[in-house]
């Protein structure tokens, strides 16, 4: 038995909402892989291999249940993660570069606008926002937590409901426009960065 056969036998005496969580929580699949991932096993193509419960409905609450469960977290403790692995050159220099380029694309954004920037970030589902970023961005800006988890959480609705509207009205088409905007949003990044 192989790994992915191991990994499947075990997902298949989980209720199929409580896989839903747990995938949900994982850093960039969120709740936006979630619900992808429903719409094409709705639409007959299996990449999981286990039953998703039936019904919209349920699938966008318990996406966002899973999506939010680690954010107040990352919230509380990424300052503490931060201090001990900073002790390590490696992680010294990464945090050092993530740090200033995330405060060099974002920063004049949310320094002016702060929770409501914060929100708007979450609520694009595209690759590399949503909820585990938008915590990041709020310690790195020293926002404050609670109301971070509120606009978070407001982003988090805001993104399953764009990607409930894309998967129902095709899973296809909701596919082809997140793949168009990441791109743009690639080239976009490469421009900015050429120009400084």
């Amino acid at each position: 038995m192989g790994l992915e056969e191991g990994i499947l036998d075990f997902l298949e005496w989980l209720p199929s909402w409580f896989v839903i969580i747990i995938i949900a929580m994982i850093p960039f699949i969120e709740l936006r892989g979630t619900i992808l991932l429903w719409a094409a096993e709705d639409a007959g193509i299996t990449f999981v291999g286990f039953p998703y419960p039936e019904g919209w409905p349920l699938i966008y609450i318990v996406s966002v249940i899973g999506n939010m469960i680690p954010i107040p977290l990352i919230l509380l403790f990424f300052p503490w993660v931060e201090r001990k692995l900073r002790r390590w050159k490696t992680f010294n220099r990464f945090f050092d570069w993530l740090f200033a380029r995330t405060r060099r694309k974002t920063g004049k954004s949310v320094e002016k606008y702060e929770e409501l920037a914060l929100l708007l970030f979450v609520a694009i589902p595209l690759p590399v926002t949503g909820a585990w970023t938008g915590s990041l961005v709020s310690y790195l800006f020293g926002l404050n937590k609670l109301k971070s988890l509120f606009f978070i959480f407001i982003g988090v609705l805001m993104a399953g409901a764009i990607m409930l509207a894309l998967v129902l009205i095709s899973l296809w088409l909701a596919v082809l426009i997140i793949v168009v905007l990441t791109v743009i949003l690639i080239m976009l990044g490469k421009i900015g960065s050429e120009e400084e």
